[in-house]
């Protein structure tokens, strides 16, 4: 049962998916500049990352017009990269596995920075899952088993895009309760996404664990 709840709304969301790819490519494949990857943009999301790290947690620095700006840049490069790969036929396994590192490299010091202190739940419910997704991606890495991004992780990436520009702009006015919600909602896309990996692992045998086989055979 939710197996087939997961492959209907999954199917649904890779039609929204699909969409947008078709609006994408009336630019990127007349227009693209060839010697720009995929790959260079998923660069340069981890480095706009890693810059908003230095500069909220370390450096203390909160000026609205750059803080919004970097990160608005980084949220295209993660519009354009999967559009592009597609697009472009460009695609790599090293790219796939890199991609959600990026997203998590953009989108952790903006949590901080906005969630800590009055939704210390919210913030922590947030690491710990990003945690559990990253232990996942790294098990099936080591063993050499290639899982594709799904249209879950893709989806909670687009929403908290989204909500933190809107918090951003905002700031500091606290976030408003809307805002917040999204943010749990985004929340249940990440379990989704990460039940489906698990579903996965399981379909090609890679889990050998007899419990975690029979719930799942349980739950289709």
């Amino acid at each position: 049962m939710i197996h087939n709840f997961l492959g209907k709304f999954g199917a649904f969301l890779q039609k929204l998916d699909h969409y947008r790819d078709e609006v994408l490519f009336l630019i990127i494949k007349p227009y693209w500049p060839r010697k720009v990857t995929p790959n260079h943009l998923t660069y340069t999301r981890i480095v706009i990352g890693l810059l908003l790290t230095v500069l909220l947690l370390f450096f203390k620095i909160d000026d609205g017009a750059l803080i919004i700006s970097l990160f608005c840049v980084g949220v295209l490069t993660d519009l354009f990269d999967g559009s592009v790969s597609r697009g472009l036929n460009k695609a790599t396994e090293f790219g796939a596995m890199l991609d959600p590192l990026a997203d998590r490299v953009l989108i952790l010091p903006i949590a901080i920075y906005s969630l800590y202190g009055p939704h210390k739940w919210l913030l922590f419910s947030i690491l710990l899952i990003e945690i559990i997704s990253a232990l996942i991606t790294l098990f099936h890495e080591s063993k050499q088993i290639h899982i594709p991004a799904n249209i879950f992780g893709k989806t909670r990436m687009v929403l908290l895009s989204l909500v933190f520009i809107a918090i951003l702009i905002m700031w500091p006015k606290a976030p408003s309760e809307f805002f917040i919600d999204i943010i749990w909602v985004s929340l249940i896309f990440s379990i989704l996404s990460i039940f489906a990996k698990i579903s996965d692992l399981n379909k090609i045998g890679a889990i050998k664990n007899k419990l975690v086989t029979k719930e799942f055979k349980k739950s289709k």
